[in-house]
């Protein structure tokens, strides 16, 4: 679908872009998408610290790509736009076309 992008929708973009150029971030999500997990479990599956995890997932949050629940003394967090995954299969799948194409090159030489 093509349809002309305006003022507005190219700045909430870009912003969507910024947001998922940080590498921390894409890890956070991707361990989101097995299902919820706490600030803790996040740490562990992704070893950084704490307040690094606070911090992005505040931010993901911010740009409404993961939602939070507080149960007890725990907040629970998942992904709140699966499109984000979709987005990411697109991008990959692209790269991994150029790393084939790059590959051929370097094999025809």
């Amino acid at each position: 679908m093509n349809r002309p992008l305006t003022p507005e929708t190219m700045e909430m973009l870009a912003a969507r872009f910024k947001v998922l150029a940080e590498p921390m971030r894409l890890r956070i999500l991707n361990a989101l998408r097995e299902g919820e997990k706490t600030v803790s479990q996040l740490v562990e599956e992704t070893g950084a610290g704490q307040a690094n995890i606070s911090k992005h997932l505040g931010l993901l949050y911010r740009y409404r790509m993961v939602a939070r629940r507080k149960e007890g003394l725990n907040v629970y967090y998942r992904i709140s736009d699966p499109t984000i995954f979709e987005l990411c299969e697109l991008v990959c799948q692209s790269l991994e076309e150029e790393l084939e194409a790059r590959r051929r090159a370097l094999g025809a030489l």
